[in-house]
């Protein structure tokens, strides 16, 4: 029997249907996550929506994974159930929303006649309250919605990917298991979901782009610095015709690693304050004007604090303002701005940029030591990187190293720089996988200590299981070398247990599917990254590379010191 309500749509849809052709639409192509009770009715319908179901080993790694796939393919999309799924999830979920990454977090609920009686079910705490795991998520959601009601499904879930996408930020969809069925509009979805940006009011912005020009024609020595929000909230072309028609030299911070293209003769290098190339600090720290887009002064991404920058010299480009010396101009967005600075600016005086190569350092060049080091590592890396690649770093030693790497045009750099969850690198290597592999395939490279990977190594299983070929290299040093340089040199509790690690495929039943490598010298690294097969990435490749314990990237002992003396 229809109900009255349903024979008045013009064209019924389910609202689980109405979800996941919404995320469609929107570009999310894989659903991550963790089927259980209360989300398993609306999991049949992702293939008649066009989407492929993931399956992950555990929520939290799901989460990490659906951060992966969105820094690829710009949004993602998680299904956790009500209560222990998306408690496992919220870890990632907070990294996420720290880091500016877009996720659709759909939790499946009881249903909404238990949800209103109080009902003691399995999940919950056993008080009836059914808002309590909902209310943990609203201070990292850029969103939350609760789908209750047939008549504003459609307007939140709307609304719900919308803000997802502009603030580039998880959202947060409650779909309680009565609610996926139920039948709401669907004439809706001929019409797109607008994610443009809110314009900026035009008299405002021509008064800001006014005074950011007066200051940058006045500059004898200007310089762009690049970061994180600059990738997050989608003025990377905006960043790259600024950089053309300027000529500026123009230098990233960590987490700002892969937003330019770094073939390009302006760039200058990575500026992390003291843990920068020396070369690179003297020109930032001494120009009279510093373009700073997207800036995120945390820690780990200044070295500790230690960029001697001054707010005077320098203007800040963000999503919701823009910072002229010590003049905020609150609620106008950076792209506008940008866009009509690059237009209006004309010549400029710009000064010339180092060169930045992938040479060895001079005392590397000629040395006999086999062991491999840091300072050996990271500049071969570069050597062999690929155009189009995905580098994915773990917070440690491989994300203080790239930093001295000098990547080829368009690669992707990977890392949680910020929020710096020990073990996320490999969850988030499955989600960027896999949005390679559904882009044309471009190479995934995993960097991950033997430390970081015991945390979430059951998501080389998915791997295996989603048919994707990383190349994951294992950094063995016999523990957690970050820590050691913070604290507890010799302790125990920053040692592990030496696993087998180029032979863990074989216990995920990747037998016949996987390659796995042991390099202990230089020569076997440089004829492994020299060898074609090894190279063209044909099957998912895991590679111990095995260093000395107390080594370590310069940038990254600076860091530690400073952390230390904080923690103090």
């Amino acid at each position: 029997m229809v109900d009255i309500a349903t024979r008045e749509l013009r064209q019924p849809v389910d609202i689980a249907e109405y979800l996941f052709r919404r995320l469609h639409e929107v570009g999310v192509r894989s659903v991550h996550g963790v089927p259980g009770d209360y989300n398993l009715a609306a999991l049949d319908y992702l293939p008649k929506c066009g989407l492929h179901w993931v399956g992950n080993c555990n929520e939290l790694n799901a989460g990490y994974a659906a951060d992966g796939y969105a820094r690829v393919n710009g949004i993602a999309a998680l299904v956790t159930t009500f209560g222990v799924g998306e408690l496992s999830a919220i870890n990632a979920i907070a990294g996420a929303y720290s880091e500016y990454v877009p996720i659709v977090h759909i939790v499946g609920q009881p249903h909404t006649s238990s949800q209103k009686d109080g009902t003691l079910l399995h999940h919950t705490l056993g008080n009836g309250d059914y808002n309590v795991f909902a209310n943990m998520n609203k201070g990292i959601s850029a969103n939350l919605a609760h789908l209750n009601n047939t008549y504003d499904a459609a307007t939140l879930i709307d609304n719900a990917i919308r803000e997802c996408w502009i603030h580039s930020r998880p959202v947060y969809l409650a779909l309680p298991t009565d609610m996926i069925t139920k039948k709401i509009e669907g004439e809706r979805l001929e019409t797109p979901i607008d994610l443009s940006l809110p314009p900026n009011d035009p008299e405002k912005e021509d008064y800001v782009v006014d005074v950011v020009l007066k200051y940058l024609h006045a500059a004898t020595s200007p310089v762009i610095l690049v970061d994180a929000c600059a990738l997050r909230h989608h003025v990377i072309d905006e960043v790259h015709d600024l950089i053309e028609a300027a000529g500026l030299p123009t230098f990233v911070a960590p987490m700002g690693k892969g937003a330019v293209n770094e073939t390009h003769k302006c760039y200058g290098g990575v500026y992390a304050g003291t843990g920068s190339n020396p070369g690179v600090r003297e020109q930032v720290e001494s120009s009279d004007l510093i373009l700073n887009i997207g800036a995120i002064k945390s820690d780990f991404n200044t070295a500790g604090f230690s960029f001697r920058t001054s707010q005077l010299n320098t203007i800040d480009f963000h999503s919701t303002f823009v910072r002229v010396r010590y003049s905020e101009y609150p609620d106008i967005n950076m792209k506008g701005v940008l866009r009509k600075v690059t237009q209006q600016m004309g010549s400029l005086k710009a000064n010339p940029v180092q060169h930045i190569s992938n040479a060895l350092p001079e005392h590397e060049k000629d040395s006999s030591n086999q062991t491999i080091t840091h300072a050996w590592l990271w500049p071969m890396v570069g050597q062999w990187l690929k155009e189009n690649d995905i580098v994915i770093t773990e917070t440690g030693t491989a994300n203080f190293g790239i930093w001295d790497t000098r990547f080829p045009a368009g690669v992707t750099a990977i890392s949680q720089v910020l929020w710096g969850s020990i073990g996320y690198s490999v969850g988030a290597c499955q989600g960027a996988a896999l949005a390679a592999k559904e882009q044309g395939n471009r190479r995934t490279i995993l960097w991950v200590g033997d430390g970081s990977l015991q945390l979430t190594v059951q998501e080389i299983s998915t791997m295996i299981r989603n048919n994707l070929n990383p190349i994951i290299f294992v950094i063995c040093n016999e523990g957690y070398t970050i820590e050691r340089f913070i604290h507890g040199w010799d302790e125990a509790y920053n040692d592990i247990q030496t696993w087998d690690v180029k032979g863990l495929p074989v216990a995920f039943g990747g037998k016949d599917k996987y390659k796995g490598y042991k390099v202990t010298t230089r020569d076997e690294l440089t004829k492994l990254f020299a060898t074609e097969e090894f190279s063209s990435a044909p099957c998912l490749q895991l590679v111990e590379v095995h260093m000395p314990r107390d080594d370590a990237p310069a940038a990254l002992k600076i860091t530690a010191e400073a952390a230390s003396a904080r923690n103090k």
